[in-house]
């Protein structure tokens, strides 16, 4: 499950359509509706809002109109509650290793979007988080394949 806290205007199709699909899977784990992906590290920072299940929904609808731009038809009657939230911090070295990750992926399955990205010297951050400073996420995995530095966490 990748739950990117990165903009989905830099998502390629396959990566958009995983979102969707990603968040309306964590929307219903939230909502206690199915036993897998309970503990699943993606959705603490979804978890420690006082509104769970509307800051998911506040994060499918942004992925919803970003789909709907590009003439998808992403069913929005799938989101179960989207009040406004406040924004939720995510720091500045998560969204640049989500960066690195993205290109990764893109470099791989769609080379025109990865050209694209290149240009993109700031990528901005999903609009229902907000950039502090601060190194990877403590719920981030495998944060040695892409930095190629090992994990890198808070003390």
């Amino acid at each position: 499950m990748r739950l990117w806290t990165l903009h989905p205007k830099y998502l390629d199709r396959q990566g958009l359509t995983a979102v969707w699909r990603e968040g309306l899977l964590a929307q219903k784990v939230l909502s206690g509706r199915t036993r897998g992906y309970r503990n699943h590290p993606q959705l603490i920072r979804f978890r420690k809002q006082k509104k769970p299940i509307s800051a998911m929904g506040a994060y499918l609808v942004e992925i919803q109109e970003e789909a709907a731009q590009r003439g998808y038809s992403f069913d929005r009657r799938r989101i179960k509650s989207a009040f406004p939230i406040k924004p939720i911090p995510v720091t500045r070295d998560q969204l640049k290793f989500e960066w690195r990750h993205l290109l990764a992926k893109l470099k791989k399955r769609d080379r025109k979007k990865f050209r694209e990205l290149l240009a993109v010297k700031r990528p901005r951050c999903h609009p229902v988080f907000k950039i502090i400073a601060g190194e990877i996420e403590d719920w981030e995995r495998n944060t040695s394949r892409i930095t190629g530095k090992g994990i890198r966490r808070r003390t």
